[in-house]
């Protein structure tokens, strides 16, 4: 009884690391999607908060893509 008990305990466990990754791998996709979306909504809020309009605009410049294209040539 006891041995059939671990079992089941390691695979709960098992089946919420799962969940955590299915979530985690969910919110990069959201995340990835809605990028460019968010950094201009950001750069409006720091715009309207009285911060430099001229960063706000550089960051909206290049798309999330492009951005993520370049990085990967810099290494």
């Amino acid at each position: 009884m006891k041995r059939n008990r671990r079992g089941k305990r390691g695979q709960a466990l098992t089946e919420y690391i799962m969940i955590v990754v299915i979530v985690a791998l969910a919110a990069l996709a959201i995340l990835a999607v809605f990028s460019d979306r968010i950094r201009s909504m950001f750069g409006g809020a720091v715009e309207e908060l009285g911060g430099d309009s001229a960063a706000a605009d550089a960051a909206l410049e290049e798309s999330s893509a492009d951005y993520l294209r370049r990085m990967g040539r810099d290494r």
